[in-house]
């Protein structure tokens, strides 16, 4: 067996001296902390990253004949570590060999059997911006089409290749299942222990997929979890008790305060209401008073319909609803009557509704007359003297 680990590997991580068997500080949030905890990776050195544990490091098994070959990715590459005969025999023994021969931190890195670039099918494929967030489930549906084996009888995986504009470039990794599963078992124990499947790509390099089915996924237990929701509820617990006093204090404040504005309040809101009364009454007598000037009277409109209309004419019903005007006669001249009213100002718009209906006793026609009062658009200006001028 040969290995070769560097001193960085072998120094324990911060995370790792302050609880072991890859304990954790902090409790999970979902997506939002993991880019959080990159974003801030970003600035720290290549040493600090692996101090805090923030690399995403992982041990990579990859059988070669009768050899397993040991090789450990992070950020800055992939390193071999060692090199272990492999035999039929060693793959049934039921202990953790890897436990035993690695340093405890690489011993309890995450552990990712890469499959040779022979092992599956690749292919490129273009799809819409929007299908990155679900890629996985799109390219379940390509299977068929783009390799020679049914989606039941592969594992596969894809991941984002390039990005133009709203199209995305992806790329379809399929392997068939006997064939992950024949690596797998030939693994032994170590196979129940892997959290993922990767392929190696055309320069040997790991392509970034798992093609592992979720349930088969090997999570290591987290014994700092507990302690964790305990310290988390503890802080929730004093936040929430420093915030309720300060609003206490805020409250028994606020109280004090009111209670000496509201006697200078209601000598003011008492003020505010008489004054308020008072204006709407003078509006209100103000408005009335315009409405009444902005429109003619009835005697007005009276006296100008008994001047326009012809003697042969003569009214039965004349009615005012609002700005509307409807007469209704008797005339021997009803189809000149528009043309001799249209011309007044005092209203707008006269017209004929309905037919003209001859009445055999009277030899008039009867009629029915609308128009619409010319009321001042602006009450107060000289519009109102002209709309009482005489035409």
């Amino acid at each position: 067996m040969t290995a070769a680990v560097d001193n960085q590997s072998a120094t324990p991580s911060l995370r790792q001296r302050l609880g072991r068997a890859g304990g954790r500080l902090r409790p999970g949030i979902g997506g939002f902390w993991r880019w959080w905890t990159q974003a801030l990776a970003s600035w720290l050195s290549p040493r600090l990253r692996t101090l805090f544990g923030l690399d995403h490091e992982r041990v990579l098994l990859q059988l070669a004949g009768s050899e397993l070959r040991l090789a450990l990715e992070r950020g800055d590459g992939v390193q071999d570590i060692a090199q272990l005969p492999w035999s039929a025999q060693e793959a049934a023994r039921g202990d953790d060999l890897l436990a035993s021969l690695l340093v405890p931190r690489v011993a309890d890195m995450p552990r990712w059997l890469l499959l040779p670039a022979s092992a599956g099918l690749r292919r490129r494929l273009a799809f819409p911006a929007a299908a990155a967030e679900r890629l996985r489930d799109v390219v379940a549906f390509e299977i068929d089409r783009q390799t020679p084996f049914a989606a039941a009888d592969v594992h596969f995986d894809a991941r984002v290749v390039a990005r133009s504009g709203d199209q995305i470039e992806a790329e379809l990794v399929a392997v068939p299942r006997a064939t992950l599963d024949a690596a797998l078992a030939s693994l032994g124990a170590l196979g129940g222990t892997v959290a993922g499947v990767d392929m190696a790509g055309d320069d040997g390099a790991p392509l970034g997929i798992n093609l592992l089915a979720d349930a088969r996924r090997h999570r290591r237990a987290d014994p700092w979890r507990a302690w964790n929701w305990a310290f988390a509820a503890l802080a929730v617990f004093a936040l929430a008790l420093a915030m309720w006093q300060l609003l206490a204090n805020r409250r028994a404040a606020a109280d004090a305060f009111a209670d000496t504005a509201n006697a200078r309040a209601r000598q003011a809101r008492q003020v505010a209401v008489e004054k308020r009364q008072l204006v709407d009454l003078v509006e209100g007598m103000a408005f009335l008073q315009s409405t009444r000037a902005a429109r003619p009277t009835t005697v007005e409109v009276l006296d100008e319909l008994g001047r326009r209309l012809p003697d042969s004419t003569y009214l039965e019903k004349l009615s005012i609803e609002g700005d509307q005007i409807l007469l209704i006669g008797q005339s021997s001249e009803a189809s000149a009557l528009v043309g001799q009213l249209e011309s007044s100002k005092l209203w707008r718009s006269p017209a004929l509704t309905g037919a003209l209906q001859p009445d055999p006793r009277t030899h008039r026609d009867r009629f029915t007359m609308t128009a619409q009062l010319a009321i001042a658009a602006t009450p107060g200006n000289g519009g109102k003297a002209d709309a009482r001028s005489q035409p």
